[in-house]
Protein backbone atom coordinates (compact mmCIF):
# COMPACT_ATOMS: atom_id res chain seq x y z
CA UNK A 1 0.00 0.00 0.00
CA UNK A 2 2.75 2.35 0.65
CA UNK A 3 3.75 2.21 -2.59
CA UNK A 4 0.47 2.96 -4.22
CA UNK A 5 0.70 5.78 -1.65
CA UNK A 6 3.73 6.60 -3.30
CA UNK A 7 1.98 6.94 -6.91
CA UNK A 8 -1.03 8.62 -5.64
CA UNK A 9 1.50 11.23 -4.74
CA UNK A 10 2.70 11.36 -7.80
CA UNK A 11 -0.58 12.02 -9.22
CA UNK A 12 -0.77 14.81 -7.13
CA UNK A 13 2.20 16.75 -7.95
CA UNK A 14 0.74 16.33 -11.65
CA UNK A 15 -2.50 17.75 -10.92
CA UNK A 16 -4.80 14.37 -11.26
CA UNK A 17 -6.32 13.31 -8.43
CA UNK A 18 -4.31 10.88 -6.39
CA UNK A 19 -4.94 7.26 -6.27
CA UNK A 20 -2.24 4.92 -6.48
CA UNK A 21 -2.46 1.26 -7.45
CA UNK A 22 -0.15 -1.46 -7.66
CA UNK A 23 -0.86 -5.11 -8.63
CA UNK A 24 1.32 -7.76 -7.04
CA UNK A 25 1.24 -11.38 -7.90
CA UNK A 26 3.28 -14.01 -5.79
CA UNK A 27 5.37 -11.25 -4.03
CA UNK A 28 6.47 -9.66 -6.89
CA UNK A 29 4.90 -6.44 -8.29
CA UNK A 30 3.96 -6.82 -11.95
CA UNK A 31 1.73 -3.70 -12.90
CA UNK A 32 1.16 0.56 -11.45
CA UNK A 33 -0.33 2.74 -12.24
CA UNK A 34 -1.81 6.46 -11.05
CA UNK A 35 -4.62 8.73 -12.00
CA UNK A 36 -3.88 10.22 -15.39
CA UNK A 37 -7.32 10.88 -17.03
CA UNK A 38 -6.15 14.85 -17.20
CA UNK A 39 -2.97 14.02 -18.59
CA UNK A 40 -4.24 11.36 -21.21
CA UNK A 41 -7.54 13.06 -21.66
CA UNK A 42 -8.92 9.74 -21.48
CA UNK A 43 -11.81 8.85 -18.77
CA UNK A 44 -10.47 5.24 -19.02
CA UNK A 45 -7.30 6.00 -17.26
CA UNK A 46 -7.88 5.65 -13.29
CA UNK A 47 -5.05 3.95 -11.50
CA UNK A 48 -6.54 0.54 -10.99
CA UNK A 49 -6.81 0.02 -14.56
CA UNK A 50 -3.79 1.36 -15.98
CA UNK A 51 -1.93 -1.10 -12.94
CA UNK A 52 -4.10 -3.81 -14.53
CA UNK A 53 -3.31 -3.80 -18.13
CA UNK A 54 0.29 -3.63 -16.56
CA UNK A 55 0.02 -6.90 -14.93
CA UNK A 56 -2.26 -8.16 -18.03
CA UNK A 57 0.47 -7.56 -19.77
CA UNK A 58 3.26 -9.12 -17.64
CA UNK A 59 1.55 -12.40 -17.29
CA UNK A 60 0.53 -12.13 -20.89
CA UNK A 61 -2.86 -13.08 -20.08
CA UNK A 62 -6.14 -11.37 -19.32
CA UNK A 63 -7.48 -14.06 -16.46
CA UNK A 64 -5.98 -12.27 -13.41
CA UNK A 65 -5.53 -15.21 -11.18
CA UNK A 66 -3.43 -14.87 -8.27
CA UNK A 67 -3.57 -11.59 -8.44
CA UNK A 68 -3.55 -9.10 -5.54
CA UNK A 69 -4.79 -5.19 -6.50
CA UNK A 70 -3.69 -2.31 -3.77
CA UNK A 71 -5.58 0.64 -4.84
CA UNK A 72 -5.43 3.99 -2.49
CA UNK A 73 -9.10 4.91 -2.87
CA UNK A 74 -12.29 2.59 -2.77
CA UNK A 75 -12.70 1.56 -6.99
CA UNK A 76 -15.24 2.74 -8.75
CA UNK A 77 -18.40 1.05 -10.32
CA UNK A 78 -16.23 0.75 -13.73
CA UNK A 79 -12.45 -0.57 -11.76
CA UNK A 80 -14.43 -2.96 -9.64
CA UNK A 81 -16.23 -4.72 -12.87
CA UNK A 82 -12.51 -4.48 -14.68
CA UNK A 83 -11.53 -6.76 -11.17
CA UNK A 84 -14.39 -8.86 -11.43
CA UNK A 85 -13.75 -9.43 -15.38
CA UNK A 86 -10.43 -9.95 -15.27
CA UNK A 87 -10.70 -12.27 -12.46
CA UNK A 88 -8.45 -10.40 -9.79
CA UNK A 89 -8.08 -12.91 -6.76
CA UNK A 90 -7.89 -9.95 -3.77
CA UNK A 91 -8.62 -6.37 -3.43
CA UNK A 92 -6.29 -4.21 -0.45
CA UNK A 93 -7.85 -0.67 -0.32
CA UNK A 94 -7.34 2.39 1.86
CA UNK A 95 -9.88 4.76 1.86
CA UNK A 96 -13.52 4.50 1.60
CA UNK A 97 -15.25 6.50 -1.36
CA UNK A 98 -18.85 7.43 -0.14
CA UNK A 99 -20.01 9.47 -3.22
CA UNK A 100 -18.86 6.65 -5.81
CA UNK A 101 -16.85 3.54 -4.23
CA UNK A 102 -18.28 -0.03 -5.55
CA UNK A 103 -17.01 -1.46 -3.15
CA UNK A 104 -19.07 -1.74 -0.19
CA UNK A 105 -19.94 2.19 -0.32
CA UNK A 106 -22.49 2.60 -3.03
CA UNK A 107 -22.42 -0.78 -4.55
CA UNK A 108 -20.33 -3.74 -3.82
CA UNK A 109 -19.78 -5.20 -7.59
CA UNK A 110 -16.98 -7.44 -6.97
CA UNK A 111 -18.93 -9.79 -4.39
CA UNK A 112 -22.07 -9.58 -6.32
CA UNK A 113 -23.51 -13.20 -6.13
CA UNK A 114 -24.51 -13.34 -9.74
CA UNK A 115 -21.53 -12.65 -11.54
CA UNK A 116 -19.37 -15.48 -11.74
CA UNK A 117 -16.44 -14.61 -9.80
CA UNK A 118 -15.86 -12.78 -6.55
CA UNK A 119 -12.72 -10.29 -5.37
CA UNK A 120 -12.11 -10.84 -1.84
CA UNK A 121 -11.40 -7.38 -0.03
CA UNK A 122 -9.92 -6.06 2.52
CA UNK A 123 -10.59 -2.68 3.17
CA UNK A 124 -9.51 0.82 5.44
CA UNK A 125 -5.74 -0.60 5.07
CA UNK A 126 -3.92 2.92 5.71
CA UNK A 127 -7.11 4.70 5.30
CA UNK A 128 -5.94 7.39 7.20
CA UNK A 129 -3.01 8.31 5.12
CA UNK A 130 -4.77 7.66 1.68
CA UNK A 131 -7.85 9.69 2.58
CA UNK A 132 -5.20 12.76 3.88
CA UNK A 133 -3.73 13.02 0.58
CA UNK A 134 -7.18 13.32 -1.01
CA UNK A 135 -8.72 16.16 1.63
CA UNK A 136 -5.10 17.77 1.32
CA UNK A 137 -5.57 17.25 -3.10
CA UNK A 138 -9.52 18.81 -3.19
CA UNK A 139 -8.44 21.40 -0.33
CA UNK A 140 -5.62 22.90 -2.15
CA UNK A 141 -7.65 22.61 -5.66
CA UNK A 142 -10.81 24.69 -3.51
CA UNK A 143 -7.80 27.18 -2.50
CA UNK A 144 -6.82 27.55 -6.02
CA UNK A 145 -9.93 27.74 -7.97
CA UNK A 146 -11.37 30.89 -5.05
CA UNK A 147 -8.09 32.74 -5.80
CA UNK A 148 -8.65 32.49 -9.46
CA UNK A 149 -12.06 33.89 -8.51
CA UNK A 150 -10.91 36.48 -7.03
CA UNK A 151 -8.81 38.19 -9.86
Amino acid sequence: MEQALALAQQAASLGEVPVGAVAVKDGQVIGRGFNRREIDRNPFAHAELLALSEAAKAVEAWRLTGVTLYVTLEPCAMCAGAMVQGRVTRLVFGAADPKAGAVGSLYDLVQEPRHNHRVLVTGGVLAEQCGAILKEFFRSLRSRERSAGDK
